[in-house]
Parts: structure tokens; sequence; C-alpha cells
């Protein structure tokens, strides 16, 4: 079994954060279905999944097979921290059991299955899911359209000027244990591939938005301290582009925070390799010093600047 999806993560529009019950407002996206909101360990509200219907290629035209994809993919838009804005969509990927179109109440009647008609082996379909190009299902497109939304919803700019990250994640059942490769693919986009033994990949979507939220912390902030500066700018002004990144992404990490056994598995080989938080450290460690030595600096002047007590006559 695959199950494939995409994660687009960005920084919410607006100049503050939100409260919890406003963004429970911002993903209500299905009239009477519920929002789950959690406090603990960290703020974070998620859309009901939205189903949407697609048929359509899932191997590029121009091979020598012709495999399309026809079923439901599960959209779901989710907001951490009352910062970070990420939508998502996924899909499990099973055969066909024949040859002829269902009607849509069919594939309605199984939400996030999509269904292949057409002869393709599970390496050659995973290698095209894994590598999408035009022709084929746009997931991007999908997870971008609930994001969108909440978007376009919140007026105002915020202080922290951040890009969108786009990660592709595939999850093949059926290995002797877990296995993760992660790979960056250009500034904005990324391939997680995880295997896991059958049963073991209930929680795949939920796992795949989490590595998602951090690497996009990573990014942005990684980013943010090039902006910056640091021995090249006055350290004032290194220190004012810095803020931001302060008051809105450095609390956010907390990889593995929900976590069940395919979590602290994936965690695990992204902690030795590449190594999340082993980076995310050394980059907090800098701008901490930045602001330790501006503040030893700011301490320094005003003692220079205080008079001299006047001699005794």
């Amino acid at each position: 079994m695959l199950i494939v999806g995409e994660v687009h993560t960005g920084l919410l529009r607006g100049p503050a954060p939100v409260t919890a019950e406003d963004a429970r407002t911002l993903v209500d996206l299905v009239v009477g279905e519920p929002v789950l909101v959690s406090e603990r360990p960290i703020a974070y509200v998620r859309s009901p999944a939205v189903p949407v219907g697609i048929d359509c290629p899932l191997i590029p035209a121009g091979t020598n097979r012709q495999v399309r994809g026809i079923g439901t993919v599960l959209q779901r838009t989710a907001v951490t921290g009352g910062h970070v804005i990420q939508g998502s969509a996924h899909a499990t990927i099973e055969p066909a059991p024949g040859t002829a179109r269902e009607p849509w109440s069919y594939y309605l009647a199984r939400p996030g299955v999509v269904e292949t008609v057409g002869k393709a082996g599970p390496d050659v379909l995973a290698a095209a899911l894994a590598a999408p190009v035009p022709g084929t299902v746009d997931l991007g497109a999908i997870a971008a359209r609930g994001l969108g939304r909440v978007q376009d919803s919140r007026p105002g700019r915020s202080a922290l000027k951040s890009g969108r990250t786009r990660l592709r994640w595939l999850v093949e059942t059926g290995a002797p244990q877990v296995s993760v490769r992660f790979t960056l693919r250009r500034d904005d986009q990324r391939m997680l591939h995880v295997t896991v033994p059958d049963g073991a990949a209930a929680s795949a979507c939920a796992v795949a938005e989490d590595v998602a939220l951090h690497d996009w912390l990573l990014t942005s902030v990684l980013a943010a301290v090039r902006k910056a500066a640091p021995g090249v700018l006055e350290r004032g002004e290194a220190l004012r582009r810095l803020t931001p990144v302060i008051d809105y992404l450095l609390h956010l990490w907390m990889p593995d925070a929900r976590g069940d056994d395919l979590s602290g598995a994936v965690w695990a080989a992204l902690e030795t390799r590449p190594g999340f938080s082993r980076q995310w450290d050394t980059v907090v460690a800098r701008i901490r010093d930045q602001l330790s030595a501006g503040a030893v600096a700011s301490l320094a002047g005003l003692v220079a600047a205080k008079p001299a007590p006047a001699s005794p006559r």
C-alpha cells in the first residue's frame, strides 16, 4: 500500500498571533464537522478533512504505461502556536477491483482513497508519486487551496517576512522496519520517503505535517540570520532584524510533541541525519550570543556615559 501527500507551510498573515478561538474560526471549513483544538504541549488547531475528487494520470504521459487515479484526496488546514499555517492533502493509493470506472458515489463513500486503473509495479508507481511532473496528480494545488483560504481572510502584514515550503511525502507499507529518507530538492521543496511495516501508517499524515512544520521553522530562522548578517551589519541593526524571529518562532520548536511509535521512529532517524535539532540548537545559540553581546555593549555604554563622582574638596 502507498500513502502520498503534500504539506505547504508558511507564516500566518497578520501583525499578531491568533487565539485558539480565532484559529478555530479560520480553519472551520466544513459545516457541522468538529475542529480539533489542542493546547498541550503546544497550541494547535486543525480543520476537519475535506474530500476532493480527482480523476487524473498517476504516471507521466509518454511512458509505456497508462495508469489513472480515481477517488478522493483529503485536504485539511492547521494553525500551530497562533503563528504557523499549514495546508495539506493526502490519499491512500490502492488498485481498483476492476477496469470500469465507478459512479462518484462509490468513491465518495471511501474518502481519502484513490484507486488505480491500469497496470504498474509498486516501484514504478512510488517513483512517479515521489517525483510529480506536470500532467499527474497535483496534490500541491489541493494543499495550497485550504491554506490560501485562511490567508485571504487575514488582513495586515506580519513583522516577519518568510516564504513557504512544500514537503511531498510518501509512505510505503510492507517493510520489515521503519526507514526514512529526507531530501532537500530546491529552496522550497522537500521530499520525505518512509517505509513502514504493515499496520504502522495510521498517523503518517500527522507525522509528515510535524516534519514539515519543523523544516519550515529551521529554514525560516536560517534565512532570517542570513539577512541579519551578524558581524557584517551594525549589531543594533542585526538585533532589530532578529527580533521578530525571537518573538514569533523560537518557542515553537518541539519535534515529536504528540508522538506515537511512527513519529518517534521518524524523528529518531531525522535527528541522526540530517540532524534537525542539532542545526536548530546551533542557529538559536548564535541568536542568543548576539543578544548577549548586545546587552553587554549596552551596559558598557551606560557605564561609560555615567558621570564620574565629584572629588571631595
